[in-house]
């Protein structure tokens, strides 16, 4: 097995006033070759945005993009005819396609929204855009399957063979994690665990290969998302 800890205080970061965001892998004006994405795995934006403010409508094509919302609620709305309000437990996905235009508001004028954007490579170009959403509820814990190239248990789909887990485990729970390929993206939300021998704090990623299964242990109440990535042809 082989893994890379990416910090929390090592990413790019960003403050416009109405934004506060940290880049995961190189994105907009922060650029570093050693981190651009893993896999098909390309962007994970961890982003705070201030009561009333948000993304004005803006384009995009070719991307898989999942929002995924810790705290606040976040307005959505695009060129698809898709839109709604996201709050924690929610996941959101838009196949950007061919192009797509959309904006992402705060849902509230006074409070905070707190979220990770994540864009995923897709396995083909072009094609319709479209727009899907669900609530996960929070009394699910353990590890639920939130998105998948195949919706499958009632998770949504995205177009790459990427399986992703949402994590929410108790301070001193354990668990192995199977996965369907040899390689994974563990990246913490919340609280502290440790995965393959590495402790990772809120904020922090671990790039994982060569292995088929994960040891997790929360050190403290966490909240992660696990990456089942495609195994390398190569």
């Amino acid at each position: 097995m082989q893994t890379q800890l990416r910090k929390a205080t090592d990413r790019g970061a960003a403050n416009w006033g109405w934004l506060d965001t940290r880049h995961t892998f190189s994105f907009a004006n922060y650029y570093d070759p050693r981190h651009m994405g893993f896999g098909p795995l390309r962007v994970i934006n961890e982003d705070h945005v201030v009561g009333g403010a948000g993304f004005g409508a803006h384009p995009h094509r070719d991307m898989e993009i999942i929002t995924y919302v810790v705290d606040g609620a976040l307005a959505h709305r695009d060129s698809s005819g898709g839109g709604g309000m996201l709050r924690h437990g929610d996941v959101q996905t838009m196949s950007a396609g061919g192009g797509v235009v959309h904006e992402e508001m705060n849902g509230s004028d006074d409070d905070n929204v707190h979220f990770l954007q994540i864009w995923l490579m897709p396995r083909k170009r072009g094609g319709a855009p479209s727009y899907d959403q669900k609530h996960f509820a929070l009394t699910q814990r353990g590890a639920v399957l939130v998105v998948s190239p195949d919706g499958r248990d009632g998770s949504l789909d995205v177009d790459q063979d990427v399986d992703l887990w949402r994590l929410l485990l108790d301070a001193g729970e354990t668990k192995e994690h199977r996965l369907r390929g040899t390689r994974a993206w563990v990246q913490v939300v919340t609280g502290e665990l440790e995965v393959a021998g590495t402790r990772l704090k809120a904020g922090d990623g671990l790039a994982i290969e060569d292995t088929e299964t994960l040891d997790i242990n929360a050190h403290e109440a966490v909240e992660a998302l696990l990456f089942d990535l495609p195994t390398p042809t190569h």
